[in-house]
């Protein structure tokens, strides 16, 4: 039920943002998995460039995986969590639909003046604007009081300073291994230079 209301407005969107369709179609009839941990969802890219799902039938050329966590930081505006984001096989082509899906926009206005009229529609979108920038000022209070709830009560995640110290504690043992690594191949070299 929900499917076709879905790929309508994935191709309205893509209507909307006719930019985004030069950086799609080489790509066409390729498929991008997302892999949400609790959901996926497969995108097909048309041969015009616009986006539709797809079915499970479909093998995606690329996996983008966001477990929820990631997703959190992500609408929090931490542009590190990027980093984390882990792609599995055709990475050119998950990096440019994620970099389209990041700058695609809807213009609500433009859709809702076909129905209400400008000045209705300007009105709208602007409380919709207001609306929609304190919600996501809400969202990013709860991603923060998620992840600090869950490095300080719970544990579940690691604190940043940790997490360096743990990556310059490894640090620290990788070079320490490559030099123990040069001075046990040198004893080796002398001990057997000395038995001939």
């Amino acid at each position: 039920m929900f499917k076709p209301l879905i790929i309508r407005f994935l191709q309205h969107l893509t209507s909307q943002n006719e930019w985004s369709r030069p950086y799609l179609q080489p790509f066409s009839s390729k498929v991008v998995q997302f892999d949400f941990v609790l959901a996926k969802a497969n995108l097909l890219i048309l041969e015009d460039g616009s986006l539709a799902l797809s079915g499970e039938k479909h093998t995606p050329e690329a996996t983008i995986h966001l477990p929820p966590s990631l997703a959190l930081r992500l609408l929090a505006g931490d542009e590190n969590a990027k980093m984390h984001i882990k792609i599995d096989g055709d990475a050119h082509l998950a990096t440019e639909i994620s970099k389209v899906l990041q700058q695609i926009r809807w213009d609500v206005e433009e859709d809702l003046s076909k129905i209400l009229g400008d000045i209705a529609a300007y009105k709208i979108g602007g409380v919709s604007k207001k609306t929609f920038a304190e919600a996501k000022k809400q969202n990013i209070n709860l991603a923060e009081m998620l992840s600090e709830y869950w490095q300080e009560e719970s544990n579940i995640l690691a604190k940043k300073r940790h997490v360096e110290q743990f990556n310059a504690e490894v640090d620290t043992l990788k070079s320490d291994v490559a030099r123990f690594e040069k001075r046990l191949a040198k004893l080796t070299k002398t001990l057997a230079s000395s038995v001939n």
